[in-house]
C-alpha cells in the first residue's frame, strides 16, 4: 500500500526553528519533483512553500525564501523542509508531495503534519 508520512510538526516560538521530514513507500517510483505546501488556517488552498527536482534544484515561494530551505533525495523517496526565522503567519498544516512521471502521472500526498507559531 502506497503510504507518504510526515513527521516532525509541532509547535514553535516566534523566531524558532522546525523541521519537517517526508517518507514514501518504495511503491513510489520515477519520482521527479519533491514539495512541500502548506493551507493556512480558514484557507481552502494548498500553496506551495518549496519544492526540489530529482536533480536537486529547488524552488521557493517567496515566504520561504531565505528561511526555509528544501533537500531529498528521489532515489531513496525522501524530502525534509528545515525551517527557520518562524513567524506566527507560517502557522499552517503541511503537506509533502512526489510528483511521478509514471504513466499516468500522479501525485502522491502525506496526511498533512500541524505547525504552530506561537507570537
Amino acid at each position: 500500500q502506497v503510504q507518504v508520512v510526515e513527521s516532525g510538526g509541532g509547535l514553535a516560538q516566534s523566531g524558532g526553528s522546525l523541521r519537517l521530514s517526508c517518507k514514501g513507500s518504495p511503491e513510489i517510483t520515477k519520482i521527479y519533483v519533491m514539495g512541500w505546501y502548506r493551507q493556512l488556517p480558514g484557507n481552502q488552498r494548498r500553496e506551495l512553500v518549496a519544492a526540489i527536482t530529482a536533480g536537486g534544484s529547488t524552488n521557493y515561494a517567496d515566504s520561504a525564501k531565505g528561511r526555509f530551505t528544501i533537500s531529498g533525495d528521489a532515489a531513496k523517496n525522501t524530502v525534509d523542509l528545515a525551517m527557520f526565522s518562524l513567524k506566527p503567519e507560517d502557522t499552517a498544516v503541511y503537506y509533502c508531495k512526489f510528483a511521478s512521471a509514471i504513466l499516468p502521472p500522479r501525485d502522491y500526498w502525506g496526511q498533512g503534519t500541524q505547525v504552530t507559531v506561537s507570537s
